[in-house]
């Protein structure tokens, strides 16, 4: 049975509440696996974060509570949910059956809603959530609070348009699109990939889609940077390469390769190697990591909370093509070797593609790893790395300045 939705007041109180209230954003963040959810979530969130904005972000990320969240930002943690299969997801830790889980998460968020009753909703990438979680949120939202907004973010490039194609159609994602989304905030550039025609988006849909380009992260001060290098040992003309693989649970075929190659190699440019396994990387073979790091004089740890810094602080990074760790190595201009994953999904290597074009990083495919691969992109990238340094200095992340022009607009069409 549908609810009924009762509100009381004039037209003139409801004005001036808008004026004096506080604006609430929603921000939902499904985090099934990885980093790349929250920490995109968290990106935004500080950004939007202001005077009379509160946000509350819905996440089921189990580790959303080592990030330090900003005044007026908090969370409600959700259950957190493993993905097995494209349709299959079982509880992170909590052991109970797949679908009593997924019923709590959805009754979390109809009732988070219905109690914040933010004004602005955001969703990030799964337009319906986890197994369509988030539906009746947006029901209820077009039913009972209609000027609320409602967004759909989406990454640069979600998968190859044909998959994308498919699972859009047989989930009914276009219609949501046209009946449930006051905006679609695509965090790319329209120029580089353009899902209005690759994802075949009708003209409805697309007028309401808004390209705010890729999303800066916060860039440390020199004096931070200095920092991190002389912890490091970094001095005299040595080098700083940190690997990365995000949430690390796919990342041990990265680690192995970099590392055979330092254990194969004898004539590398001289640095020193930081690697960061991510705390969802399995327990054997993050020891084999740290096994081997130790035996070569490198450092290797399971999670780094102030990733910025560090990112900053390398002459060199080298992880896989995720859409957050992209944004991250080039807001601190520095180079990269992305080594991208093509299963499940393939965005990470179409990414990799057409960012490498346009000589903001290097690549090389995850099928192609190999300790000889590897040490020829090292010692290109180490001795020349002009061209790249040119690019990425002339390139504009314009993701969150695009958004807060957006936030300032809904609230003035408040008042």
């Amino acid at each position: 049975m549908l609810q009924k939705c009762r509100q009381v007041g004039t037209t003139a109180h409801f004005n001036h509440m808008a004026r004096n209230s506080t604006y609430n954003i929603l921000m939902y963040s499904h985090d099934t696996y990885g980093l790349g959810h929250i920490r995109r979530t968290m990106a935004i969130a500080s950004h939007l974060a202001g005077p009379k904005v509160n946000i509350l972000i819905l996440t089921g990320s189990p580790i959303a509570g080592r990030f330090a969240f900003p005044e007026k930002i908090d969370f409600v943690r959700i259950p957190g949910m493993i993905k097995k299969t494209n349709d299959e997801y079982f509880p992170m830790s909590i052991k109970i059956n797949p679908k009593h889980a997924l019923e709590i998460r959805k009754n979390i968020i109809t009732a988070t809603v219905k109690t914040f009753r933010p004004n602005l909703f955001i969703v990030d990438k799964e337009p319906l959530g986890l197994k369509r979680e988030v539906l009746p949120t947006l029901q209820w939202l077009k039913r009972c609070m209609p000027k609320s907004k409602t967004i759909l973010g989406l990454r640069d490039i979600m998968d190859d348009a044909q998959t994308v194609r498919g699972d859009w159609d047989k989930k009914g994602i276009y219609q949501v699109l046209d009946e449930l989304y006051s905006e679609i905030w695509v965090y790319g550039n329209r120029e580089f990939y353009n899902p209005i025609t690759e994802y075949a988006i009708s003209e409805p849909v697309s007028r309401k889609i808004r390209f705010t380009g890729y999303i800066p992260r916060k860039i440390p001060g020199t004096k931070a940077i200095k920092k991190i290098r002389k912890e490091q040992g970094v001095r005299n003309g040595k080098k700083l390469v940190v690997v990365t693989t995000g949430g690390g649970g796919d990342g041990y075929a990265v680690m192995n390769g970099f590392l055979s190659m330092l254990e194969q190699a004898n004539n590398l440019p001289r640095f020193k190697s930081v690697l960061i396994t991510g705390p969802f990387m399995p327990r054997r073979q993050r020891r084999d990591v740290y096994r081997r790091a130790r035996r070569l004089g490198a450092t290797a740890i399971r999670f780094y909370a102030r990733m910025e810094e560090l990112l900053a602080a390398a002459d060199l990074v080298v992880g896989m093509g995720g859409y957050n760790t992209i944004c991250e190595i080039l807001s601190q201009d520095t180079i990269s070797l992305i080594i991208p994953r093509e299963t499940p999904r393939s965005e990470q290597l179409i990414r990799a593609q057409i960012l490498g074009s346009h000589n903001l990083l290097d690549y090389i495919p995850l099928n192609s790893i190999s300790p000889e691969a590897l040490h020829d992109k090292f010692c290109h990238l180490l001795a020349e790395p002009q061209t790249y340094q040119t690019a990425i200095s002339q390139f504009e992340l314009t993701g969150l300045e695009t958004m807060l022009k957006r936030l300032q607009d809904f609230r003035c069409r408040r008042i």
